[in-house]
């Protein structure tokens, strides 16, 4: 038995998992299969080739349901069937750039997607805490220095940030009206979301993201292509806020009604760093490797600077991020390194969950 301080939550429960397939549901599942939950993922195929999915075999380590979470009369049979006890809600059009290609797609994913996922909560007799991963892109961005807290009004210049900032008035608008902190005896149902920057760490290949791009171009020997060189992100490793995300829902599990609302989780300001900075650490980590700055006045529009400001989850929840950048991207580089040199003997799923038990054991800090 793990002496991890979530394992006194999630061990033995059912936990729903929408978007299992992706990067952070993939690895936000595997580290629940590993607390002992039994963990329900519903999604859709994986969205590229690799995937995480596929690279830890996640597949047969939990129960894996096909399902798009558009189809409302599906999704509702999957919770009547499995009655899952919390639910980690990530099942999403995440990309920026194809936003502008797909917007309706993007937005009934996202904002009708979260909908069906509220109504089968709000008809479930089993759930009790949910936890709806929605992105810092959510905010109205003004550009500015300052972090946003969680009480900044939510907005989105491009289809997908707009879309995740109807995700949150959606969640506002259910607890407000159907789960109310306030009868939380009566439905006994604890609802949150969860906001985090940009994330990295081994296992993603979506398109247009920065270290995908790297890690492509790097394992083909080609120069990496930079096309927004100075804009600055909020750098995590994956594990920081699915660590955030494990804390939040233990606590509303047990006292709900004092952990609604909103939550951000992102890193220190001192990892708070440009395109071209990350690139060349990455270059370095890897060995070997070019990068070259090629910037369009054609891209679609894109924010320059976002930060977070997570004070909020540090006063209450005692979060706090445990890597730093450099950290985080020695974590990445190696994940994938071990990727493209798997062997019998090397083999990628206990490397993971090695990645899982080293973060874990720098967690001491939490109190549930």
């Amino acid at each position: 038995m793990s002496n991890n301080v979530f394992t006194n939550v999630y061990n033995g429960k059912k936990v729903l998992v929408t978007g299992h397939t992706g990067f952070k549901g993939g690895w936000l599942s595997l580290w629940l299969k590993e607390l002992g939950a039994g963990v329900i993922g519903y999604s859709l195929d994986p969205p590229t080739q690799p995937s995480f999915f596929e690279a830890v075999d996640l597949k047969n380590k939990i129960i894996h349901i096909m399902g798009d979470v558009r189809d409302e009369k599906h999704l509702l049979s999957v919770f009547e069937k499995y009655q899952p006890e919390l639910v980690f809600h990530l099942a999403a059009q995440s990309l920026v750039r194809f936003s502008y290609k797909e917007p309706r797609l993007t937005y009934e994913t996202n904002v009708m997607g979260t909908v069906n996922v509220l109504e089968a909560i709000r008809k479930s007799k089993s759930v009790r805490a949910v936890v709806i991963i929605t992105s810092d892109k959510c905010y109205e961005n003004k550009e500015w220095i300052y972090g946003y807290r969680e009480n900044d009004p939510v907005g989105g210049y491009d289809p997908y940030s707009s879309s995740k900032g109807c995700a949150e008035l959606v969640v506002s608008a259910y607890r407000r009206s159907f789960l109310n902190p306030v009868n939380q005896n009566d439905h006994k149902i604890a609802i949150t979301s969860a906001r985090a920057g940009n994330v990295i760490g081994g296992g993603d290949w979506r398109e247009d993201r920065l270290i995908p791009d790297c890690v492509k171009s790097l394992s083909e020997d080609r120069p990496i292509i930079i096309r927004s060189p100075d804009a600055v992100r909020p750098w995590q490793h994956v594990l920081e806020p699915l660590s955030g995300y494990l804390l939040l829902g233990a606590k509303m599990y047990k006292d709900g009604a004092k952990y609604n609302g909103a939550w951000n989780f992102g890193p220190s300001d001192s990892d708070l760093i440009t395109v071209e900075e990350i690139t060349k650490k990455i270059v370095s980590y890897w060995g070997s490797g070019k990068y070259k700055n090629e910037i369009s006045i054609k891209n679609p529009h894109e924010t320059k600077l976002l930060k977070l400001d997570c004070s909020k989850a540090r006063s209450i929840l005692n979060w706090y991020p445990l890597y730093n950048v450099d950290e985080a991207l020695l974590k990445t580089v190696g994940w994938y390194k071990m990727f493209y040199n798997e062997t019998e003997e090397n083999n990628l799923y206990i490397y993971t969950v090695k990645q899982i038990k080293d973060y874990e054991k720098r967690c001491g800090y939490i109190n549930i």
